[in-house]
């Protein structure tokens, strides 16, 4: 079988690979914009690499003769500069579903996020109905929902696609360390500031819950539902929520709660100033994530996460003073 990945070179699509390569059961092409050079470690030894840019590149080549696809690419960066990250995300995924049917590739997997979902007032957990309107006015949360919109479009213009799409929480995997650090901490936050030894107090925006997964997981249901016969969307999220609590107990410093609205307001000033990578309404959205159910993934795809919610932060946490990361070139640290 025959499985093309987009975007293979990022955290998921490094876990995805891992996956799809385990058994031997399929043959993978690794589109990214950058592929790896050099030699190559025994977990992508026995992939193809294929360089495109799926916002600008001919795709229809690159899907030919393809059982399916496992669309990843993604762009969380530069957010000062949307019309970029618009230009890969939205337009680059209606550019693979165009492909996909051009190509006759009888499956799609396309990776969408929480982050989709629309806000919740409450801690029940939600199944996959849940309103895709996106979490916040973050750039991230409205390119999520306009995906779920092109997606529900692909799925009524061509029903003869099996089309899958997958709804993680917050991913981590120590490889990506090194990455998430520089996307969400910006060039300030340097390994060494970020090592728990260092850290007594931690500000924690009052409220705050949310679910974690680690990356292998994802790779593993994101394997399955491209060799199986499974239609339709799927949440992932580890065991357990992350609350105040476990981020002291993980941290090993006192957390001290600060209002939501205060540390938005924050992060908000120094996003404009160019200080933080990230903008207060991304925080927005963490602050009003709904809590997935991944009742129908343990149905249907027989999935069960091997790592908590807590195993898959403490993976990036440990990772990040450690300049961990990989020779895949969004990971290497």
């Amino acid at each position: 079988m025959k499985v093309v990945v987009t975007g293979a070179s990022g955290n998921l699509g490094s876990a995805a690979i891992r996956a799809l390569t385990a058994d031997g059961a399929a043959t993978v092409l690794a589109v990214a914009r950058r592929a790896p050079s050099g030699p190559r470690t025994s977990a992508h030894a026995s992939v193809e690499w294929r360089e495109a840019d799926v916002s600008t590149g001919n795709l229809e080549p690159v899907l030919e003769g393809a059982d399916a696809v496992v669309h990843l690419a993604w762009k969380f960066q530069p957010t000062h500069r949307p019309e970029e990250t618009w230009a890969t995300n939205a337009v680059g995924t209606r550019k693979v579903l165009d492909a996909v049917a051009r190509a006759g590739v009888p499956a799609l997997v396309c990776v969408s996020s929480v982050a989709a979902y629309s806000p919740v007032d409450h801690d029940d957990h939600v199944d996959e109905t849940w309103r895709t309107d996106g979490a916040s006015s973050a750039a991230y949360c409205r390119e999520k929902a306009y995906v779920e919109r092109a997606l529900d479009a692909f799925a009524c213009a061509h029903p003869e696609v099996r089309l899958v799409r997958v709804r993680p929480a917050f991913v981590f995997q120590r490889s990506a360390a090194s990455e998430q650090r520089r996307i969400f901490g910006g060039a300030l936050a340097r390994p060494a500031l970020l090592d728990r030894r260092r850290i007594p107090v931690v500000p924690v925006p009052a409220g705050l819950r949310f679910q974690a997964v680690h990356a292998g997981d994802v790779g593993r249901a994101l394997a399955t539902a491209a060799t199986t016969d499974v239609t339709g969307a799927f949440n992932l999220a580890g065991g357990g929520v992350i609350t105040r609590e476990e981020i002291g107990e993980l941290m090993g410093a006192r957390t001290v709660e600060v209002p939501s609205n205060l540390m938005r307001q924050g992060l908000e000033t120094a996003w404009h100033a160019r200080l933080a990578p990230v903008p207060g309404s991304l925080l927005d959205a963490v602050m009003q994530l709904p809590l997935m159910s991944t009742a129908r993934a343990e149905r249907e795809l027989d999935w069960r996460p091997r790592h908590s919610a807590m195993e898959a932060l403490e993976a990036v946490v440990s990772g990040i003073p450690a300049k961990a990361g990989s020779e895949l070139p969004p990971l290497h640290p």
